[in-house]
C-alpha cells in the first residue's frame, strides 16, 4: 500500500526516497563484489543485480549505465577516505607537520587500503576504462592535491613553497602515496600501518625541509 502526502511519499511504510536510497546502497555494495571479484571490463549489469538481488529495471531507476555505477563506487570511496583524512587532521591539536601527516596517512591508508576491495576499485579497476572515467579520476586527483596544498600551508604558513611548487609537489607526494596504498593492501602478509606511514611522513618531511 502507498500514501502520498507532497513530496513524502511512502510505499510499504518506507518513504521513496529512503527505498531509494537503501536500494542504491545496495547496487554499490553489488558493485564492489562485483568488480573487485571479475574486474569491471567482465562483469555485467545483470551480475551486479544478481549480486544485489534487485531487477534490471530497479538498476536503470539508480544507473544509466555499468560505468555509472563504476563512478558512482569510486566517488563513495574517495568521499569515505576525504571524510576520514580531514577529521584526523581536525582532532590534530598541533600544527606540527609529522604528527599532522602521520595522522592523515594513518586516516587514508584505514579508510582505501584496509579493503583491497576499495584499493582495487580506486587505483585498478577504475584506471583505463574510457576517457570520461579517467576524466573523473583526474578531476579527483585535482581535489586531492588542493587538500595537500591547504593542509601544508595551515601548517607551515602561505610563505612557504615546496620543490616545484604545490603542485608537483603534490603530484609527486600522491602518486607516490597511491602506488604504495594499492601494493600494501594487497601484500601478503600485510606491513603494519605505521610503517606505512612512516614512508610517507618522510617524504613528506624532505620536501618541507628541503
Amino acid at each position: 500500500m502507498s500514501t502520498a502526502d507532497g513530496d513524502n511519499r511512502t510505499y510499504g511504510g518506507i518513504a521513496v526516497e529512503d527505498r531509494r536510497s537503501r536500494r542504491r546502497s545496495q547496487f554499490l555494495a553489488a558493485a564492489l563484489d562485483v568488480f573487485s571479484e571479475k574486474g569491471y571490463t567482465a562483469s555485467s549489469v545483470a551480475d551486479l543485480c544478481r549480486s544485489a538481488g534487485l531487477a534490471r529495471r530497479q538498476f536503470y531507476d539508480e544507473f544509466a549505465s555499468r560505468e555509472d555505477a563504476l563512478i558512482a563506487l569510486y566517488d563513495s570511496i574517495q568521499a569515505d577516505a576525504k571524510a576520514a583524512t580531514t577529521q584526523a587532521v581536525a582532532r590534530c591539536t598541533t600544527s606540527d607537520t609529522h604528527e599532522l601527516a602521520t595522522a592523515a596517512m594513518g586516516a587514508y591508508v584505514e579508510s582505501i587500503g584496509k579493503d583491497p576491495r576499495r584499493a582495487r576499485i580506486s587505483f585498478v579497476d577504475s584506471v583505463g576504462v574510457s576517457r570520461r572515467m579517467d576524466e573523473h579520476r583526474l578531476a579527483e586527483r585535482a581535489v586531492w592535491r588542493e587538500f595537500f596544498a591547504l593542509t601544508v600551508r595551515s601548517a607551515v604558513g602561505e610563505d612557504y613553497v615546496p620543490p616545484g611548487g604545490y603542485e608537483m609537489a603534490s603530484t609527486a607526494f600522491i602518486g607516490a602515496l597511491i602506488a604504495l596504498v594499492q601494493q600494501w593492501s594487497t601484500a601478503d602478509p600485510r606491513p603494519d600501518v605505521e610503517d606505512l606511514t612512516n614512508i610517507m611522513v618522510g617524504f613528506l618531511d624532505s620536501l618541507l625541509l628541503h
